[in-house]
Parts: C-alpha cells; structure tokens; sequence
C-alpha cells in the first residue's frame, strides 16, 4: 500500500460529511448507482490513496484556506483502513441493492452511515479505532521500530 502524507484531520471530517449526505441519498432513494459510485471512492482512497478523494480536493482548494492554519495532523494509514471498512460495507449494500435483496442493501448503508455521521458530527472515526486496536493487537500491523 503507498504511503500517503499526514493530513489535516479538518479534510477527512468535511469528505464524511460529504459520504453521511450520499448515503443519506440512498438510504431515502434506493439509488443503488450513487452507492456504487460511492464505493468505488471508498475503494481508490483505501487501496491506491487518499488523494483520490474529490472531496479532498473540495476540502484542500476551497475550504481550507479559508480557514485558520493548524499545524495538527493525522497518520493516514488508519484513514485509509476506514476507507477500506466503508468499502466492504457499500460493496455489500451496492450488492444488496443490486440484486434486489434491499433489505440487505439498508442494512449495509445505513451501519456506513452511522460511521460517516459519527466521524462527520463529532470526530469519531470507527474505522481509525478499529485499525489501532489491531496495529495494538496483531503483531503484523505494528510499525516497525
């Protein structure tokens, strides 16, 4: 997996309000294309880079430099494994969705949605949580010292 640079944490908050207003979409539409091409976000942000990302670029162009500089910043490799933990479930709600098995594709949505919204409204980022936990616990994950 390439390395990606520490990012200012404000980016990711503004990209999962972003992801919280088109999960939201589906969940009300059904509109299973939107979440596939939701999906393929999440895919090229967590396997190629979080650069791929357009709502970074909204975010980096637009919004930032309007704001106060901050010199905080955060490892990207837990953002990039969140990536990867909403792209298994909008894979499996695109499936769901797809394959008219909705309930399945609800279900899936609506627990990304739940993630996107905690990380958008109050900094909590599931996924990061669950990448440290597993960098804590499974030996392979651990930087090397």
């Amino acid at each position: 997996m390439p390395k990606d640079n520490p990012v200012d944490p404000r980016g990711p908050r503004f990209s999962a309000w972003m992801t919280t207003a088109i999960l939201a979409i589906v969940l009300l539409t059904g509109w299973w294309r939107l979440l596939a091409a939701q999906t393929v976000l999440f895919a090229m942000c967590a396997f190629i880079s979080l650069k791929l990302n357009p709502w970074g670029h909204v975010y980096r162009y637009a919004i930032q430099p309007r704001l106060t500089p901050t010199t905080d910043r955060e490892e990207a490799a837990p953002l990039r494994f969140a990536q990867g933990v909403g792209f298994v479930f909008a894979l499996i709600g695109t499936l769901g969705y797809a394959t008219g098995l909705t309930t399945l594709g609800m279900v899936a949505t609506g627990f990304a949605l739940v993630a996107a919204l905690l990380n958008a409204a109050v900094g909590l980022c599931l996924g990061c949580e669950v990448y440290l936990l597993l960098r804590r616990h499974v030996p392979a994950l651990a930087r090397p010292q």
